[in-house]
């Protein structure tokens, strides 16, 4: 392997080329003017070529010298970052957060947590996977997820869980629908109208949540149409083929072809939690639900 100059050399190279400047560079490295001079005329002999051009009054780069320079500071960036890395991690920490989220989370409350979050720690590598509630709770189980946005709370002893919103629901209609006219819908209203849901497989947890809501009122649930994806369902409803309930943050990426009308019910709501294993103690999840929480109030 050919010699490479020693990183004493270099590293005070880096300086003067940043200063421009000898004294001052003298001073940054803690060196006299002298010593600093010998240091980079060594350097200068070892690679064959000239790195600055000095005179008395001003210190300049040669082009071969802001190539290297160029090079070299990246590499001295890369250089720290790594020690860096290595020090969190020496100290116990990771470089990874691994976050699940569900569909109701998606338009506004995971993407604004990982911005605020990532604002905070962008060292901190965030891996998002969408997964239904349930899923969620069993991957957080087994250790791979580290937290998850998912509908309501998980009542568990194994886990710690936080509401971060309690939305109302609202029914989707299509334009020209008789409930249009009203300005709220009562449930009772909905009772005898054909009904779009997502398919069971993908939106269990949901589902039992709206069961459980309308038989409170002596009502039954049962879908006519089924769909697993949300714009699939928004646009089953905007063909006329039945209504669907959302939670009002996705009342606003349905687009014009339906309408909206809130349910005129104080049960009728949709909560969002976040939810993690109480033993997860990694200092990157403790900052996330900090961050998190803290941005609810």
């Amino acid at each position: 392997m050919q010699n490479i100059p020693g990183i004493e050399l270099v590293s005070s190279f880096l300086v003067v080329a940043e200063e421009l400047n000898f004294r001052r560079s003298a001073e940054r490295l803690n060196l006299d003017q002298s010593a600093l001079s010998r240091r980079i005329q060594k350097l200068e002999h070892f690679l064959g070529f000239k790195l600055l051009e000095r005179n008395t009054r001003e210190v300049a780069l040669t082009p071969a010298g802001q190539s290297f320079y160029r090079d070299n500071a990246a590499m001295a960036d890369s250089y720290r970052e790594a020690v860096r890395v290595a020090r969190r991690v020496a100290a116990g920490h990771r470089e990874d957060l691994r976050i699940g989220y569900m569909t109701f989370a998606a338009p506004r409350l995971m993407p604004r947590a990982l911005a605020k979050y990532h604002a905070r720690y962008p060292y901190v590598r965030l891996s998002t996977t969408y997964m239904r509630t349930q899923a969620q709770r069993l991957a957080l189980a087994k250790n791979e997820l580290d937290v998850g946005f998912m509908i309501d709370r998980f009542d568990h002893s194994d886990f710690q869980s936080v509401t971060l919103s309690d939305e109302p629901l609202y029914a989707v209609l299509p334009q020209g629908h008789a409930l249009a006219e009203k300005a709220t819908v009562l449930p009772q209203d909905l009772a005898d109208e054909p009904l779009v849901l997502g398919e069971m497989q993908e939106w269990d947890e949901y589902r039992w949540r709206l069961e459980g809501l309308f038989s409170a009122e002596g009502l039954a649930l049962q879908p006519k149409f089924e769909a697993t994806h949300t714009l699939a369902i928004g646009g089953m409803v905007a063909a006329g083929l039945g209504y669907t309930i959302f939670p009002e943050s996705l009342t606003g990426f349905l687009g014009s072809d339906v309408i909206t009308r809130s349910i005129d019910h104080p049960k009728f709501r949709s909560p969002i939690a976040l939810v993690w294993r109480t033993s997860n103690s990694a200092p990157e999840l403790a900052d996330f639900i900090q961050v998190v929480t803290g941005e609810q109030g």
